[in-house]
């Protein structure tokens, strides 16, 4: 172990190798089930989770630089590009090259991109509902994951 990386005290007699006794799997089966529901509920609006996390990302903050929104989503452009291509021949968004600097693309949303986020309202109160938790325990629970992410990055630099 480096010096850097927390040491764990555990009871000798937990096999911390065991598949149950991993946090790694505990949020990686949770993301499973996550992933399932949002699969049902984002039907309706013909949208993949990632593309639903693009269009959060535009109807945050309309006309960001693709590089912005990979900033945002931890993505590559290389992922993002493919995504942005889809939402684009749906008539969801728009990309163009900036005037100022050739090299940067700029995404706005489309009149219909804007309006697919009335019809996607509900999600989070969906999503509450199928976790079985109240508003609160999901803003709790969101900002300790969000912590636990900023510790994570920040080890991994």
């Amino acid at each position: 172990m480096s010096k850097e990386t927390p040491h764990l005290d555990h009871d000798d007699s937990e096999d911390l190798l065991h598949l149950d006794q991993q946090l790694c799997f505990a949020l990686y089966s949770t993301l499973l089930g996550v992933n399932k529901v949002y699969r049902g509920l984002l039907r309706e609006l013909d949208l993949t989770y990632p593309q639903y996390l693009v269009m959060l990302v535009l109807w945050e903050q309309d006309g960001l630089k693709v590089t912005d929104i990979c900033e945002r989503l931890y993505l590559e452009t290389t992922t993002l590009t493919p995504l942005l291509k889809r939402l684009e021949s749906r008539g969801l968004l728009h990309r163009r090259r900036s005037a100022q600097d050739e090299r940067q693309v700029i995404v706005t949303l489309s009149e219909e991109g804007r309006a697919l986020r009335q019809k996607a309202g509900e999600l989070p109160k969906c999503m509450a509902e199928a976790m079985g938790c109240s508003a609160k325990e999901v803003a709790d629970l969101r900002q300790r994951l969000n912590q636990i992410r900023a510790s994570l990055f920040k080890l991994a630099e």
